[in-house]
């Protein structure tokens, strides 16, 4: 489908900043202090707000990644220091008590000195409210619930077993963080055009799909017809479609803002640094804490009552949507090396959940073994199949 290329309308901010109090117990670091705005429905804004600089500095440079790192540095050590070194205590007081509270305060302190001006509390459209207390609203995510059943039927009558091997996508919400999420309030749109300069929530007719060995990117859809999807799923579709694997997706309504990536992109990469700094120092303390940081991050933003920082279920179904994305793209880098190597064995068995691939043949061929985000580790392997 064609993009538009109208732009967001932009207002500026008049300038003006607070002046950032030193950072406790980091040596000559300093992090702004930022004090809680809750936009209130009534003047929730429809387009993005660009941001002026702070006073006397680079943008955002007073709330760099580092800065971010080195306050959850020091969030672990007094948190080790208040419990007399104990690694178990420290561990369930920060999940407990003070992830949520923290990843709010590092995501408001990312946004210093931030391009646009997102909106807390926009008005929620009916799609996005749940239908029951528990129940779930009218987005579909693309979670799959996929096996290759070509490959099922092969083994069957195969004279010796077959192994399949586990695998685990690394800090998969932590990876999904960075997604195009929209600014504003959500606005309708019924032109059937996809303007890749926004995101949100869309109301589709979903291609066919006649892959036996690769899941559909639309996940474990049974019903057929309409539906709504978030914006990782319909970018996954017409990505699909530019690779020759199915048509385009009808597009019947959209509800979009401007969008951008950077959003929550300094909070990612603070998180990303301070895993990997846990990870290479066997640090398990900050290791859990930054875990359960982005969990309840993409968990709570929605219509939790636990968080009353952040109200945005739209964001909340895009962060899952992409990280079903991420998936589906590396089930499709593992076919597409199969294909061009039938010798090597190499196929998708099976994909569930947001990080579980199924893979029979060499794996290493196509990923890096590790603990990074970008890498996969095995979880188990198993033999199916033979007589």
């Amino acid at each position: 489908m064609p993009a538009t290329d109208a732009a967001p309308a932009l207002t500026v901010l008049a300038p003006g900043a607070a002046i950032p109090p030193e950072l406790p117990a980091v040596d000559a670091v300093e992090v702004p202090a930022v004090p809680t705005t809750v936009v209130e429905p009534t003047t929730a804004l429809a387009s993005p707000v660009r941001r002026s600089p702070v006073a006397g500095s680079a943008a955002g440079s007073a709330t760099g990644p580092e800065v971010l790192t080195a306050r959850i540095r020091a969030n672990v050590s007094a948190a080790l220091e208040a419990h007399g070194g104990d690694v178990e205590a420290a561990t369930k007081f920060l999940d407990k008590k003070r992830a949520l509270v923290d990843v709010m305060e590092l995501f408001k302190l990312s946004r210093v000195g931030g391009r646009y001006e997102h909106s807390e509390f926009p008005p929620t459209a009916d799609i996005l409210k749940k239908r029951t207390q528990k129940g779930p609203d009218e987005i579909w995510e693309g979670r799959p619930k996929w096996r290759n059943s070509a490959l099922v039927e092969a083994v069957k009558g195969a004279a010796e077993p077959i192994e399949v091997v586990a695998l685990d996508m690394n800090a998969a919400f932590l990876s999904a963080l960075k997604a195009h999420l929209p600014i504003g309030r959500l606005e309708p749109d019924t032109t059937g055009v996809h303007n890749r300069k926004r995101s949100g929530v869309h109301r589709i007719t979903p291609p066919g799909w006649d892959h036996q060995d690769l899941p559909n990117p639309l996940g474990a859809r049974q019903e057929p017809g309409p539906l709504w999807v978030a914006e990782p799923t319909l970018r996954l579709l017409f990505e699909a479609s530019r690779l020759g694997l199915c048509d385009v997706p009808v597009i019947h309504e959209s509800l979009t803002s401007g969008a951008t990536e950077g959003l929550v992109e300094k909070l990612r990469r603070a998180l990303v640094a301070a895993r990997r700094e846990a990870i290479e120092t066997d640090d398990d303390v900050m290791y859990e804490y930054v875990k359960s940081m982005y969990s309840k991050f993409v968990s709570t933003i929605g219509e939790s009552t636990t968080n009353r920082e952040l109200r945005r279920p739209d964001w909340v179904h895009i962060f899952r949507a992409q990280a079903f994305a991420n998936l589906w793209r590396k089930a499709y880098k593992l076919r597409q090396a199969g294909l061009a190597a039938p010798e090597s064995g190499l196929a998708v068995y099976e994909m569930s959940g947001t990080d579980e691939l199924h893979v029979r043949g060499d794996w290493r061929q196509v990923f890096t073994e590790g603990r990074a985000p970008d890498q996969v580790k095995l979880k188990r392997a198993y033999m199916i199949g033979g007589r």
